[in-house]
């Protein structure tokens, strides 16, 4: 019978199986020291820092909180806690000013005055996407903004405004990633990454970002089994009972309204039949939704892989060279 149980596991043993492959994996493979991660105050990145401290120890795990200008102060203040619960060594960096330099805001207010033209200091935004479940949808991004004045309303992206936003918000993603290998050279550290298996699946990453890592030691598991993962790990109870976020733009904003068809409890069970050729009409019951909408999951899924396909592709090359 297909059920919510089907993605249950056994947290000791899974444990065990990560925190050995993770031991080998850094000093073995890679003969690295340590890892060095982003740690967001997010359960999956909360989780991959537990299993480190496991695996390496204490001191071989360096945490890295780097707020922007548009971060929320609540991601500061969990990814502070979860590191002193673990006992691992944490380092603020602000990428705020980097950001600043880079033109990434100046770039974004650019692309965002394409379609609002009054939009500037002192407004906010965020992505949605229309919801899956009230029909076949087009993958049309459209954007949110609201006054200074709380005033808020959502316009349909042009694809040059649309193009001109992820590109100059990705500098976030590689800023970070740029910072944490500065802190692995000059520690000889690995550097862990953080995506679980839906977020590596369906490619909610940046390339050369957060999607580069050295190792990805739960990108095999659903977003559920984080979640079982974590209270086994003991990750702080505010940390697991907070809805995931993206914390990249200034609104508020859920992964389900930015990327994802559902939230993530019922997108595992669809993504975990789909992976496993369980027709539609057996997943509807599990998931609350019809048939159909289950199909539409489906589609979307599929979609997803094949417009986000490249982010998972090394450079390419005219003809094949050995591996040295």
């Amino acid at each position: 019978m297909f059920s919510t149980t089907l993605l249950e596991l056994d947290p000791v043993a899974e444990t065990d199986r990560i925190v050995a492959g993770i031991r080998h994996q850094v000093f073995a493979t890679l003969r690295k020291r340590g890892a060095v991660m982003g740690l967001s105050g997010g359960v999956d990145s909360s989780v991959v820092a537990a299993l480190c401290v496991r695996a390496l120890g204490r001191d071989k795990l360096l945490a890295l909180m780097m707020p922007e200008h548009d971060s929320a102060d609540e991601s500061l203040t969990l990814g502070r806690k979860v590191a002193e619960s673990l006992g691992a060594a944490a380092i603020v960096e602000d990428i705020g000013p980097i950001l600043e330099s880079a033109g990434c805001y100046r770039r974004q207010q650019e692309a965002i005055q394409h379609v609002v033209p009054e939009y500037g200091p002192g407004w906010k935004c965020k992505l949605v996407l229309p919801s899956i479940l009230e029909g076949e949808r087009l993958n049309v991004t459209r954007l949110t903004v609201e006054d200074p004045g709380g005033q808020s309303k959502t316009v349909r992206l042009t694809a040059q405004a649309y193009l001109g936003l992820v590109a100059a918000t990705n500098f976030k993603q590689r800023v970070r990633k740029m910072t944490e290998y500065y802190h692995a050279d000059r520690l000889n550290y690995a550097v862990a990454g953080t995506p679980n298996r839906l977020e590596y699946d369906q490619g909610f990453f940046v390339k050369q970002g957060d999607g580069a890592a050295d190792f990805k030691p739960i990108a095999h598991l659903y977003k559920t089994q984080v979640y079982q993962l974590a209270r086994f790990l003991g990750v702080p109870e505010e940390v697991t009972s907070r809805p995931p976020t993206t914390d990249t733009y200034s609104l508020p904003q859920t992964q389900e309204e930015f990327y994802f068809a559902l939230p993530y409890a019922r997108m595992d069970l669809c993504l975990y039949a789909h992976n496993h050729n369980v027709p539609a009409e057996t997943v509807s019951s599990a998931v609350g939704l019809t048939a159909e909408q289950v199909q539409r999951v489906f589609n979307d899924i599929e979609a997803k892989r094949r417009a986000t396909r490249y982010l998972h592709s090394s450079a390419q090359l005219i003809e094949p060279v050995a591996e040295v």
